[in-house]
């Protein structure tokens, strides 16, 4: 069953189809020749190999197949992201579940508790079932969890959060993920290619620390716009009743102006004192 899988979702780009590709190599399974791949987005994957015809993928996509009453509950999975194989010709058959643990990546339970300490809220938005879905957002320490909806369907819970009147940035590292980055106010991406072309800010690493780190530095920008526009303000609503009098001395107002500048350019080079949080932590950083 797993060299059957391995040898179509080689081809996929999906965390979970890289997953059992490489479990079957270190197992030296043997390698079958897959072909006339088809990926159909948040449900599954078609293809062929030998003289069968292959779909791999979630309850829904094999429901299309008429084969979602051979398919166990997932309920009795505890929690694991799964994926169902069947074949659908010469002969209609359900063939097995492959069930696996999706591992946290480091830092992300702390880049939660930051996001919660900027007051900002963090959902689960997910294609996965709601146990696995449910499963990973107590590990990490997040209560809102929207699971088992298509990309389509991502981008729409998008749209209904920002019309309920929130700001929403929405995290992607994938290409089912590009929708709902496109509706989102701040799309962030974690360094995968279709994420990346629909995201304004692109993560170097698949660190979730980076996410916090992103929003803090934003903030810290817009604080010192909001600063430096401030003392032009000032300098200006000044000097300009006082010269319009007649009362500045040229050599004074050309002083003014150039310490209207140096000031601003101060202010802006202490954004050099920021440092990310997950550096500062660091014991080697002194």
């Amino acid at each position: 069953l797993i060299a059957f899988a391995a040898s179509i979702l080689v081809y996929s780009n999906h965390p979970l189809a890289h997953a059992v590709a490489e479990f079957a190599t270190d197992k030296n399974m043997p390698k079958l020749e897959g072909k006339d791949f088809i990926n159909y987005p948040g449900k599954g994957v078609e293809a062929k190999v030998g003289d069968s015809k292959l779909v791999l993928g979630n309850r829904e996509f094999l429901a299309e197949h008429n084969l979602s009453a051979d398919i166990p509950n997932e309920d009795d999975w505890a929690g694991l992201s799964l994926i169902h194989v069947a074949e659908v010709a010469p002969k209609l058959s359900y063939l097995g579940t492959l069930g696996m643990s999706d591992s946290l990546r480091p830092g992300a339970v702390k880049a939660v508790a930051r996001l919660k300490a900027q007051g900002i809220e963090t959902v689960i938005l997910s294609g996965d079932n709601q146990a696995a879905a449910r499963a990973v957002a107590h590990e990490i320490g997040i209560s809102e969890i929207i699971a088992g909806v298509q990309p389509e369907g991502k981008a729409g819970e998008v749209v209904r959060l920002r019309n309920d009147g929130h700001v929403v940035a929405m995290v992607g590292d994938g290409s089912n993920d590009a929708p709902a980055l496109a509706a989102a106010d701040i799309a962030i991406a974690m360094g995968a290619h279709g994420a990346m072309e629909a995201a304004g800010i692109t993560l170097m690493r698949d660190d979730p620390q980076l996410i916090a780190d992103a929003i803090e530095i934003s903030r810290a920008v817009a604080r010192c716009i909001r600063q430096n526009l401030f003392w032009a303000f000032v300098y200006n609503i000044v000097a300009l009743p006082v010269a319009a009098l007649g009362l500045l001395n040229p050599a004074v107002a050309g002083a003014a102006m150039a310490m209207s500048s140096v000031s601003v350019i101060f202010n802006a080079l202490l954004l050099r004192r920021w440092k990310p949080e997950q550096v500062l932590d660091r014991k080697d950083c002194g």
